[in-house]
């Protein structure tokens, strides 16, 4: 006979429900459970209410029938986003929910409950619109991990030189770009060649900005692999984007600087970006704004936008924070912008540590800041710390 002790049958069922509560919940708290919910409830209305007629909505004078209004205004316009068959098997639904049919059977009336076809056919719906969703994220993910490519894995190592950036996609793909690479040009030895850094928005989100986002990577090293100079290439990039444009919708902002690693000198071209900046050891704040317009805008004469440039030079102790407009726009739950003194009051924070400490308290800054509020852009960052 075993001596070993038999368990009560229903022992594990405890374990087994909290683990398929953690898989479920994926290790969040009710709390942030509710955040979450509360803030994908927010973007979810905001996305149907762009497709509603409000003043149409709001003619009538009567609270309870605008409200009526508001709920079928909304409901046709998530309706008209499923495919013809679609709509039709959620009309029968909710048809189902709220009449049940009724048949004579002699004396007597018998009505059949549909609440159940009702639940079939809903959670069919909901089945074939996550199929789609899992379909289109994985398509997402190959673009990702294409688009992965195109940036640096790990910043170039330069004696002298701290370099760090982080992106984060307002979608599975981005439409911007950071690199920093040395200008292989023939004739150029690796210690002499220069140090281009750059960082660009393509104008709009998701898969069509990261298209662009790719097209500008190729044409930035196409040229700079050239002993084209830094207007130049500047030049070349306007009248690649401009062809790609789409008449102008789809303009890039970008800052551009060149470094020569022995000097310190950096001559930049800043085409319509954010200002980039510059925090010299003093702490005295400089900001990078000399240029021109965004890339790709459309032009009224046949002369080429003259971009200008400048001089700066960089020296022990100096900071350097290129960002896209994703940082300082980022927006919490309240609807506050994270704005660009706040940034500065990050970067000063950690103003004396290594260049990924500033860039790690920087964007922790903005996480918190944030909290459960959706993402609406693209957050990317680059910091250049001189030693």
């Amino acid at each position: 006979m075993s001596s070993a002790t038999s368990l009560p049958p229903n022992t594990k069922k405890p374990g087994r429900v909290r683990g398929f509560w953690q898989r479920v919940t994926d290790g969040l708290a009710i709390q942030e459970l509710w955040g979450q919910f509360k803030s994908e409830a927010v973007e979810g209305y905001a996305h149907y209410s762009k497709d509603v007629d409000w003043d149409s909505v709001n003619k009538d004078q009567s609270k309870f029938k605008r409200w009526l209004r508001s709920a079928w205004a909304l409901f046709q316009a998530m309706l008209m986003k499923l495919s013809p068959a679609r709509r039709v098997l959620l009309l029968v639904a909710v048809f189902f929910i709220f009449i049940e049919p009724e048949y004579h059977q002699g004396h007597q009336t018998i009505t059949v409950d549909t609440h159940g076809l009702s639940a079939i056919i809903l959670f069919v719906l909901l089945a074939l619109e996550l199929a789609d969703r899992v379909t289109m994220k994985r398509d997402l993910e190959i673009a990702r991990e294409i688009q992965q490519w195109l940036v640096p894995s790990a910043p170039p190592q330069i004696p002298g030189i701290d370099i760090a950036f982080a992106t984060r996609p307002q979608n599975t793909v981005a439409g911007d770009y950071y690199d920093a690479f040395l200008r292989q040009m023939p004739g150029v030895t690796p210690d002499s060649a220069a140090l281009l850094v750059v960082v660009a928005d393509v104008a709009g989100k998701s898969v069509p900005a990261a298209l662009l986002m790719a097209t500008f990577q190729s044409g930035l090293r196409a040229l700079s692999s050239t002993p084209a100079t830094l207007s130049e290439v500047v030049t070349g990039l306007d009248r690649y984007a401009r062809a790609h444009s789409l008449e102008g919708r789809r303009f890039t902002t970008a800052f551009l600087a060149e470094i020569d690693p022995r000097t310190r000198e950096m001559r930049y071209t800043n085409c319509g970006h954010n200002d980039p900046i510059l925090r010299r050891a003093s702490g005295q704040i400089e900001r990078l704004a000399v240029g021109g317009p965004p890339l790709g805008l459309p032009l009224f004469t046949d002369d080429e936008i003259a971009y200008g440039s400048a001089d700066v030079q960089l020296m022990p102790g100096d900071l350097l924070f290129i960002f896209t407009d994703g940082v300082v726009e980022a927006v919490n739950e309240k609807g506050e912008e994270f704005n660009e003194s706040r940034l500065l009051g990050s970067i000063s924070a950690t103003a004396s540590g290594t260049a990924a400490e500033i860039l790690s308290r920087t964007m922790r800054d903005v996480n918190e800041f944030v909290g459960y509020a959706r993402q609406h852009d693209d957050i990317t960052a680059l910091v250049l710390r001189v030693s």
